[in-house]
């Protein structure tokens, strides 16, 4: 069953989304070349627990991080460690919070330096797609309805969603149902209600969809070791459409 939040249960989670939000702002300002993927995990897991929160990824399933920084053709749980970000690399950083009993999701990708044209359409065309599976966030609309929305505009720019992965629901736990594919035909799966808060994470591959996971028993790569991007925002359904909770007060980012 899909859990349907309350008014005051949506803006605690909304409360662990800015911290979300403010963690990933953190994150564009100090990826550059020569700063390792450890580095960037310190500072947002100090940048969390600042705000009076915990850092909802660390220990989940016996995860080993805050954060997850997947570099390159790691198309997500990238576990930070030694990994020196070097000028034309991209990184994706995930982070989770859980403040007051409840949990928001976010992540972004971000260019190291420059990077080339094929990375930055990548980058560029992921981040459509998580805006066009938010706007098809409403009352009423079906569930793959989002899933439709991602896959057709990866699909018309020439990239693959991975499919092995989805988006969840979020809420008092860090993946809640339903599980939210980034494919599919549109008008199936449960009825969007207000209430519903959903994680919509495009993962998207710059090649084939196909993709393995190494021997640390996290990190996802893609299959062909091509490059891949991920961005993601927790949102509630509203009477009128979609309430992205993992912007900063009064940004609307």
């Amino acid at each position: 069953m899909i859990p349907i939040r309350t008014a005051d249960e949506i803006s605690r989670i909304r409360e662990s989304g800015r911290i979300v939000a403010g963690a990933l702002d953190l994150a564009g300002s100090i990826v550059r070349p020569g700063v390792t993927t450890a580095e960037i995990e310190r500072e947002i897991a100090a940048y969390v627990r600042d705000h009076g929160a915990t850092p909802e990824f660390e220990g989940y399933r016996g995860y080993p991080a805050a954060i997850c920084a997947s570099v390159n053709e790691e198309v997500v749980h990238g576990i930070p460690g030694k990994r020196t970000l070097r000028e034309g690399d991209i990184v994706g950083i995930d982070v989770g919070v859980r403040k007051g009993g409840y949990v928001a999701d976010g992540a972004r990708t971000f260019p190291i330096g420059g990077v080339t044209e094929a990375a930055r359409r990548l980058l560029s065309v992921t981040e459509d797609a998580l805006r066009a599976g938010l706007s098809m966030v409403r009352r009423g609309a079906r569930l793959t309805d989002v899933s439709h929305g991602v896959q057709v505009v990866v699909e018309r720019a020439g990239f693959s969603v991975v499919r092995d992965l989805a988006g969840h629901g979020v809420g008092t736990a860090l993946h809640e149902e339903p599980e939210i594919p980034n494919f599919g035909d549109p008008g199936r799966g449960p009825v969007l209600e207000t209430g519903m808060v959903l994680a919509i994470e495009p993962m998207v591959n710059e090649g084939g969809p196909a993709v393995r996971t190494l021997s640390d028993g996290w990190t996802v790569v893609t299959a062909d070791r091509t490059l891949s991007a991920h961005f993601e925002h927790t949102v509630a359904v509203g009477s009128d459409g979609p309430d992205i909770l993992t912007v900063a007060a009064g940004t609307g980012r």
